[in-house]
């Protein structure tokens, strides 16, 4: 009688590492002031700094975290404030001297 195959062991399942939900604020430099919401329903996320009160809202979908919607917000303050540094150079009178914050464009 020959020996009975014994079955291979199933390869444990890796763990994702969790990303952050909470970040620091773009504008006070706060840390860990940032909070990140994300309204399915509406496909609205919203990020908001407890201390200075500036937010930023972003259509999302179904697959976007709160990271992404924070990425979105750094992008678009470096966007601005690029646009402005640029817009100085050429004609001073058309541009704003101060940085614009995104919680105005509301």
């Amino acid at each position: 009688m020959g020996k009975r195959k014994s079955r291979a062991k199933p390869v444990p399942k890796k763990r994702m590492d969790k990303l952050d939900t909470v970040f620091s604020c773009p504008f006070c430099n706060h840390g860990t002031s940032v909070e990140c919401r994300l309204d399915m329903k509406n496909l609205i996320g919203e990020a908001s700094c407890r201390i200075c009160q500036e937010s930023f809202s972003t259509v999302i979908t179904a697959l976007t975290e709160p990271i992404d919607i924070y990425s979105e917000w750094i992008d678009e303050c470096e966007r601005v404030n690029n646009l402005e540094d640029d817009g100085e150079d050429q004609d001073e009178d058309l541009m704003p001297s101060k940085r614009v914050s995104t919680s105005e464009w509301d």
